[in-house]
């Protein structure tokens, strides 16, 4: 490895999953550690094996399909989930170990050892992992928080004990660039065995600064940064695999560092990311927001007329972005879509494309120009079409008048049988999630229900995303529509299909002690 070699450490389907709702099926995590492997990210952490059976499944089946990337697993200091993390990637053909525990203060109280018991059970566990795995990682979770003299005396024993990546996690966000940049800095030259092992920096977001922590990290010595795509994760999420990369691409003249990542297929993750984890990206969001290369304001515009550079420091090609944007229309044919939806970073075979294309012109039949985010919108429909539907909606009318409650007349199916039922609401969505309710009893809680126009327009589809939380167990649900009622029932019902394909599966874990446990 060169000294100037930064290694992207993707986390999105372990970290980034724990976003409450972010949760993945089995088909999505493999699509997408599929595409972390193609687009270059040198490791992928796939999940945490000990957590689930769906999981460790997972897990498996991304170290057999694995090529390029090295596939490593989570796993708590002790045997039987180290155990476990190696059964799940051991037929990588390059597989990994990460395994942690929290030594701050605060986190050292949580499995109540002293600072000696600590540091035994950290030697007896790196022991134990590198006699499984040439490859493994220790992480003193909560670094940033950790006293100096004990977070150094712990890293030497992980070095010893044969750990050859040290990660230091600023777990809850609380760092500040100078800080990040000089603790990787001592780490490297005041432990014994510094210099022989890589560090790495994972940032969480909680005060906005985790882009700018890894790249000081980086500047301090650190060369892995751990990250998610779309910033995805826990709280206010990680480290944005797109911003690091880019940033090292773009500013190379004071970061002279390299990574292997295609930047050209960013934008198609993004999206996919973004879909299968019912998390929309703010339009805002640096790379790959709506607006990242958008110009409204006059002098921007004759200003990029005359010179893209003006104000332009990447090129939209770079992440896999047209330079333009040609709106289709209903006359538009399949050839065109085709050609439209590689553009967008999308291949699909031929039934998918057939049945994009029904949608695309019963939405052309509604809509003047179908934009490229309307596409988007479409294909994030359809993946949530593709999930297990215990229900669906066959017909839905609503009455809205000046005075009164709304009126909502609902036939939905549940397991290939019609109801049907009139509610009303405090509106015309209260009426038809009323009707659900009704129909198909349930006790989740509507945590966030949200509305976004995917384009300009009255004629604009609205994309609604509802989040439910049924006795812990959390959901996400996206649909777009011309109507915005009808958007808002069809997320509904998605993100109700989900919880009950939860409700359906039996996920076994185990607790600190390796003691087995049934989920909640």
């Amino acid at each position: 490895m060169s000294k100037d070699q930064v290694v992207i450490f993707d986390t999105t389907l372990r970290d980034g999953e724990q976003s409450p709702g972010a949760t993945m099926t089995h088909e999505e995590k493999l699509e997408i550690a599929e595409m972390l492997d193609d687009m270059g990210v040198d490791i992928i952490e796939a999940g945490f094996p000990i957590a689930s059976e769906g999981d460790f499944n997972a897990v498996a089946e991304i170290s057999r399909r694995s090529k390029d990337a090295v596939i490593c697993g989570l796993s708590r200091a002790n045997f039987k989930d180290i155990d476990r993390c190696w059964e799940a990637v051991k037929n990588a053909g390059q597989p990994r170990i990460h395994t942690f525990i929290g030594t701050s203060p605060l986190h050292r109280a949580i499995p109540n050892l002293t600072m000696d018991e600590m540091a035994e059970r950290i030697h007896d566990t790196v022991t134990h992992a590198r006699n499984l795995c040439d490859n493994v990682q220790w992480s003193p979770m909560d670094a940033t928080r950790t006293e100096w003299d004990y977070l150094k005396r712990v890293v030497e024993i992980a070095i010893k004990a044969g750990a050859s990546t040290i990660n230091v996690p600023d777990t809850v966000g609380y760092t500040a660039p100078e800080e990040s940049a000089d603790l990787i800095r001592r780490l490297i030259a005041e432990c014994e065995g510094g210099q022989d092992v890589i560090f790495a920096t994972h940032c969480h977001n909680d005060l906005g600064m985790a882009t700018a922590n890894s790249l000081a990290a980086v500047a301090g010595g650190a060369r892995q940064i751990e990250c998610t795509i779309n910033g995805l994760g826990e709280r206010a999420g990680n480290t944005a695999l797109e911003e690091v990369v880019m940033a090292i691409r773009t500013r190379g003249d004071i970061m002279p560092y390299t990574t292997g990542i295609d930047t050209t297929k960013i934008m198609a993750i993004s999206r996919r990311v973004s879909t299968v984890s019912g998390f929309l990206v703010q339009p805002n969001k640096a790379i790959v927001g709506k607006n990242a290369f958008a110009h409204e304001s006059g002098i921007h515009q004759d200003g990029m007329l005359k010179n893209r550079e003006n104000f332009e420091i990447m090129r939209p090609e770079d992440i896999g972005l047209s330079g333009t944007s040609l709106p289709l229309g209903k006359h538009s044919g399949r050839a065109a879509l085709r050609a439209k939806m590689d553009e967008l970073g999308y291949e699909l075979a031929d039934n998918q494309l057939a049945d994009l294309f029904v949608r695309f012109k019963s939405l052309a039949d509604r809509k003047k120009e179908v934009f490229d985010e309307d596409l988007i919108a479409l294909m994030r429909d359809e993946a949530a079409d593709d999930q297990n539907e215990t229900l669906k909606i066959k017909r839905l009318r609503v009455v809205c008048g000046n005075t009164g409650p709304q009126e909502a007349e609902l036939t939905m199916e549940i397991d290939g049988t019609d109801h049907s039922i009139d509610a009303t609401g405090d509106g015309p969505v209260d009426a038809v999630f009323n009707a659900v309710k009704m129909l198909f009893p349930h006790n989740a809680r509507l945590e966030l229900y949200q509305v976004h126009a995917v384009t300009e327009g009255t004629d604009a589809q609205a994309t609604v995303s509802v989040r439910m939380n049924e006795d812990g167990r959390i959901a996400t649900g996206q649909s777009a529509d011309t109507d915005t009622v009808v958007a808002s029932a069809k997320a509904y019902i998605n993100a109700l299909n989900r919880l009950v394909t939860r409700r359906a599966q039996t996920d076994v874990g185990y607790d600190e002690k390796g003691v087995s446990y049934k989920d909640s």
